[in-house]
């Protein structure tokens, strides 16, 4: 497909299909814009132009040491929609990138963007903090950080056999294929860029960048995510939006989006066209 470049030199792969309102989807960490092929597929079928990019440091786009951070991948991101000259864009972000999404919305302007959607997604706040109790301690992420420096192919292989999908749940059926994609996906990206995106993903606080946002936004979460806990996040977020929706998924893991595609896709189709 094609790439751009940013300001500061970095290339930005995405892919580019079809025509109609664009819908331009965020990938989470540690993945790639090929994470979205259930939602690419289904809304080009439903005529709309499907977009997805692979951010800094991930999947095909430069493997640059510097920049992963949450203004970074903003900017990055604005700078796609610049230059493909996207109108009344639809935006929708997965974990990471609903964070992503919440920031380059807040930060660079609702001229081009028509609605947003935060799926499983990381605002307002990870990370434990005075003004957020619930979240989870600092620890906890340094934990990620120390096993993806030990081991990152190994790393990646737990973490999708196990919580990302809920396949360590009693009575979920494991996919390896599912496994084995979100592991390729992994290793294709940087060490370093995946390293300090650990830090972007839970310690950027967008409380602020939520309640800028006045564009009609979906938060869709499951209230079985192990990776993004329920409580500290979605209800959290949809209160802090001025026009947000919130949509609760009962059992539904972090990963809902690939196993549980055909309820997501069908009720984010539905909320587009309401």
């Amino acid at each position: 497909m094609g790439t751009i470049t940013t300001a500061d030199g970095t290339e930005i792969f995405y892919k580019d299909w079809g025509s109609g309102q664009p819908i331009v989807f965020s990938h989470g960490w540690p993945l790639s814009a090929d994470d979205w092929d259930a939602q690419l597929l289904f809304f080009l079928g439903h005529g709309y132009r499907v977009i997805a990019h692979d951010r800094r440091g991930h999947g095909r786009s430069s493997q640059t040491s510097d920049g992963h951070d949450m203004d970074h991948y903003a900017a990055d991101l604005a700078a796609l929609t610049e230059q493909l000259d996207l109108r009344e864009a639809i935006h929708v972000g997965h974990s990471t990138g609903g964070g992503e999404v919440a920031h380059y919305v807040a930060q660079h302007g609702e001229d081009r963007v028509a609605r947003a959607v935060l799926i499983s997604a990381v605002p307002p706040i990870m990370v434990q903090t005075e003004s957020n109790p619930g979240g989870l301690p600092k620890s906890f992420f340094d934990d990620l950080q120390a096993q993806l420096a030990a081991n990152r192919s190994g790393f990646y292989r737990e973490l999708a056999a196990g919580p990302f999908y809920g396949f360590n749940r009693p009575g979920v059926e494991s996919s390896e294929a599912i496994i084995q994609n979100w592991w390729r996906q992994g290793m294709m990206g940087g060490a370093k860029a995946h390293y300090d995106g650990i830090v972007a993903f839970s310690q950027t606080d967008f409380t602020d960048d939520l309640k800028k946002i006045t564009v009609p936004t979906l938060v869709m979460h499951g209230d079985d995510d192990q990776i993004v806990p329920y409580a500290d996040s979605a209800p959290l977020s949809a209160e802090l939006l001025q026009n947000g929706t919130l949509k609760t998924y009962a059992g539904f893991p972090h990963g809902m989006p690939t196993t549980q595609a055909d309820t997501i896709n069908a009720d984010l189709l539905a909320w587009l066209q309401s």
